[in-house]
C-alpha cells in the first residue's frame, strides 16, 4: 500500500489512467493520500462522485510541525482539500492518521468544514521512538503485534476531544479495542473506513 498521489503522479499519470479504467468499469476506489493534488481541477474532471472515496491524512495541524516528520503538501494544503472535496459533494474523510495528540490543536481540528474523521492511532517501535522524539511514551504501555499502543481509556479520553464532525470512525489494531469501537463508536460496524455509496447506484456494482 502506497500514496497514489506521489510527486511522481505528475510525470507518469498512473493514477490519474486508474481512475479512467475504474470509471470506465464501475468499479468503486478508495484514495487514501497525504497530498491535496487529488482535489486539483485535473483530478476533479474524472473523479466519479458515485465510485470515488477520498480519504486525506493529516498527522499535525501545524504546518510547520508537520513538515519535520513528511515530506508532503502542507497540512493547511490538505485541510483546503478535504474541504473543496466536501463542498463539491464527493465522499471524503479527513483521516487523521497516525493520531499523535501531542500534535493537534483541536480547536483547529474541529473547524475543518468536513462530516466525517477517520482516527488511526499512533502505534510505537524502536523507529518512532527515534522519530518523534519529543513524544513521551511512558504512556504508549499495551503491548500486541510488536507495537506499544495506549491504553483504551486513554484513548477514549482524548477522542472526546474531536468533537467538529458528525461521524466519527476508529481503525484500529489491538483487537479488544477494535472490538470496542466496532460496537460502540463506529457509525458502520463492517466497515472502519466508513465509505458511503450513492443512494441511487446499482447494486451490482462491483467495489474494489
Amino acid at each position: 500500500m502506497t500514496d497514489c498521489f506521489q510527486a511522481f503522479e505528475n510525470a507518469y499519470r498512473v493514477t490519474y489512467k486508474t481512475i479512467q479504467l475504474l470509471n470506465k468499469r464501475r468499479i468503486h476506489y478508495l484514495i487514501v493520500t497525504k497530498s491535496d493534488m487529488v482535489a486539483s481541477d485535473k483530478y476533479l474532471e474524472i473523479l466519479d462522485k458515485e465510485l470515488a472515496h477520498i480519504q486525506i491524512s493529516i498527522t499535525s495541524t501545524d504546518d510547520t510541525t508537520a513538515f519535520q516528520y513528511e515530506k508532503a503538501p502542507s497540512t493547511s494544503r490538505r485541510i483546503a482539500a478535504i474541504e473543496k472535496l466536501y463542498k463539491l459533494g464527493y465522499d471524503v474523510s479527513l483521516r487523521l492518521s497516525p493520531f499523535i495528540f501531542e500534535l493537534i490543536d483541536f480547536e483547529i481540528l474541529n473547524s475543518i468544514k468536513c462530516d466525517r474523521i477517520l482516527v488511526e492511532f499512533l502505534r510505537v517501535n524502536t523507529f518512532i521512538k527515534r522519530w518523534f522524539k519529543e513524544i513521551d511514551f511512558a504512556k504508549y504501555t499495551l503491548k500486541q503485534s510488536n507495537y506499544l499502543h495506549i491504553p483504551l481509556e486513554t484513548k477514549i479520553e482524548q477522542l472526546q476531544l474531536i468533537t467538529g464532525f458528525k461521524e466519527l470512525t476508529v481503525c484500529e489494531d489491538v483487537t479488544e479495542h477494535y472490538e470496542y469501537w466496532r460496537d460502540n463508536v463506529n457509525p458502520n460496524p463492517k466497515d472502519c473506513c466508513n465509505l458511503h455509496f450513492k443512494e441511487n447506484e446499482n447494486k451490482n456494482t462491483k467495489a474494489a
